[in-house]
């Protein structure tokens, strides 16, 4: 029987022959600097390709070099990335460009033991970078290719635990071509798991270039990998959302610089589902003198761990409150970056 290294081994042509004819024209392959393959990875972290395009398009627009997105105001930074979520992604991105140019010259350090040094790149970022950007054997190891791999070996372990992860990794780091080759084959194993062997619903087995070498496909189990833990449930918060409002001009809080959604914009809240009654006496009691309020509905986020399910309402008050930045919706829309989790608020803005 063919062992596990054989198998990926005897991957590696055809699923090169496959990528060189069926890889989709996304804009950071058009020009794979160090760069834009950095940001474009990160940016592709728990994201979908079709949300990503037009906001790398931007990106690239507004900060094409890496000296650019080092010297760029915060507020800026995090304006361009408003409706991408994880914004730590963004703080990341510019601590990392400030520490290359401090440490390496303004230039990406082209291994991934020293890209992993970096603020923000772990393991799978350095590998894509290191393999697409400077074309070192080394794998980069996402959900797409952990599934890709699970399948073609019909492997039971539980691609949640880290050990799992380290050890395709190594395997795959044993395969693995130089030079331009290895960014391709790193970028075919996410294609394959993007288009293909996809995580929901039934993979394209009969258009897949490794169908002749999955195990999983030649045992009709597919639907068996990969396998892995029960998710915990997540947290769920009631909040209720206000757009305080005065003389045209909306109330603002930031967050604090720790935790979920650190350091940015946001509507005030107040915890829990409240009742219109319960809402004026809090109000009242916060000094804000309401006058008017009118609902706004109901909205839903979903974090990670955490899920928020919001009650709105829009506040007319008498005089703008102390402790809040007051901004015109356009202002907002154009300066402050307000995390997504607003968004349904957000659009409400007059």
């Amino acid at each position: 029987m063919m062992t596990e290294e054989k198998r990926l081994a005897a991957c590696v042509a055809p699923l090169l022959s496959w990528y060189r004819a069926a890889r989709r024209p996304l804009p950071w392959r058009a020009a794979p600097t160090p760069y834009r393959v950095w940001v474009s990875e990160i940016m592709l972290q728990q994201t979908r390709i079709e949300a990503v395009i037009p906001y790398f398009e931007r990106f690239m627009a507004e900060l094409p070099t890496l000296d650019a997105l080092a010297a760029a105001g915060e507020e800026r930074l995090l304006k361009l990335w408003e409706g991408l979520g994880y914004y730590s992604r963004a703080r990341n991105l510019k601590k990392a460009a400030q520490q290359v140019t401090a440490q390496y010259g303004g230039e990406l350090p082209d291994t991934a033991e020293e890209l992993r040094k970096l603020p923000g790149i772990g393991d799978y970022t350095a590998g894509a970078i290191a393999s697409i950007a400077f074309g070192q054997p080394e794998p980069a190891v996402d959900g797409n290719v952990l599934r890709v791999v699970m399948r073609l070996t019909a492997c039971p372990d539980d691609v949640l635990e880290q050990k799992t992860r380290r050890r395709v990794a190594d395997e795959l780091r044993g395969i693995y071509p130089a030079g331009e080759d290895a960014g391709l084959l790193t970028e075919a194993l996410m294609e394959l798991g993007e288009t293909l062997c996809v995580p929901n619903g039934e993979p394209a087995c009969e258009a897949c270039p490794l169908r002749a070498l999955c195990l999983a496909h030649e045992r009709g189990e597919t639907a068996l990998y990969p396998a892995r833990s029960a998710k915990k449930e997540r947290r769920r918060e009631e909040k209720t959302v206000l757009l305080l409002r005065c003389g045209g001009r909306y109330a603002l809080h930031r967050r604090a610089e720790s935790g979920l959604l650190a350091g940015m914009w946001e509507f005030p809240s107040l915890e829990g589902k409240r009742s219109e009654e319960e809402l004026l006496a809090a109000l009242t009691e916060q000094g804000l003198h309401p006058e008017h309020l009118a609902a706004l509905g109901a909205a839903r986020h979903v974090f990670t761990h955490v899920e928020w399910h919001m009650t709105g309402y829009l506040v007319d008050c008498a005089e703008e409150a102390p402790g809040f930045t007051w901004a015109t919706a356009g202002e907002i829309r154009r300066d402050y970056a307000v995390p997504t989790a607003f968004r349904a608020y957000r659009k409400q803005l007059a």
